[in-house]
């Protein structure tokens, strides 16, 4: 099967393209310059580098392709988002008809111009479904009392925010929300959380989006995650089972179990 992949920063593109060579499709990459690795060159089909803000432009290359399936894979840094964008006219025409700027608005937007054109917007994680997380504790140590209570109530505030598209993770301590995260992402939210604290251990709670689909903005654990978590004194970890993705996952858990941190899969609350 053709696939169509816009890429953007971090393991995830590269991941979905090594998985999609393994099952035999062919992936025409469209790399975002500012952010996606120069590795997605060596793994796809063909490659193609565009701007933040040439919409025209991506719709030129997937048609010129024959691509009607497209995968967003990677981030594009929130902030980025809407600092960096030279918007060409088919950006300026779509950004005039949105209600709200934010980043479900854009790339909903996006998604909808693409299906005007016959282009259409598939599961980000479709090529990647064996590195969701699982419902359940998937490593070597179960959370304590505190900790399984920590990421209870910070799975109530979590998805919260998550309704209002502002950030998907929180930092609990001594059941306590210590921090929000916003547009710096989840590891910047931990350090700053840690300098919060006095040394105090935290819980990371993750969430996905409130929304049936998993087109973008799929909350993504990876090997840095754990790094961070162990420099924060981060001990547990709580995610959305078959909505996050634990990217490079035996070695994810592998680190995890070597740092002590316990990692759990909840059942996502209904959309």
């Amino acid at each position: 099967m053709k696939y169509g992949l816009i890429a953007g920063n971090g393991r995830f593109p590269l991941l979905a393209l090594e998985n999609a060579r393994r099952l035999g499709h062919e992936v025409v990459v469209v790399g975002i310059q500012e952010e996606a690795a120069p590795e997605v060159e060596t793994l796809a089909a063909r490659c193609y580098w565009i701007s933040l803000g040439q919409l025209g432009r991506l719709i030129e290359i997937l048609k010129s392709e024959g691509i009607t399936e497209v995968v967003m894979a990677g981030q594009v840094k929130h902030a980025r988002i809407f600092s960096s964008i030279l918007p060409d006219w088919r950006l300026i025409k779509l950004l005039a008809s949105l209600e709200t700027r934010n980043t479900d608005g854009l790339i909903g937007g996006v998604a909808r111009v693409l299906e005007e054109e016959g282009i259409r917007l598939v599961d980000s994680t479709a090529l990647l479904k064996p590195l969701l997380a699982d419902e359940g504790v998937m490593t070597r140590r179960k959370p304590t009392r505190e900790e399984e209570a920590e990421m209870i109530y910070g799975r109530r505030i979590a998805n919260a925010l998550a309704g209002f598209d502002v950030g998907q993770s929180v930092a609990i301590s001594q059941r306590a929300c210590v921090a929000l995260e916003a547009m710096e992402g989840t590891d910047a939210m931990l350090r700053r959380a840690a300098g919060l604290t006095g040394g105090h251990r935290l819980t990371l709670v993750k969430v996905a989006r409130r929304r049936r689909h998993l087109l973008f903005d799929v909350p993504v654990a990876g090997l840095d995650t754990i790094a961070v978590m162990r420099e924060t004194g981060t001990s547990a970890l709580a995610v959305d089972a078959g909505r996050t993705l634990l990217l490079d996952r035996a070695e994810f858990l592998a680190r995890a179990d070597a740092a002590d941190i316990t990692v759990v899969g909840f059942a996502p609350e209904e959309q």
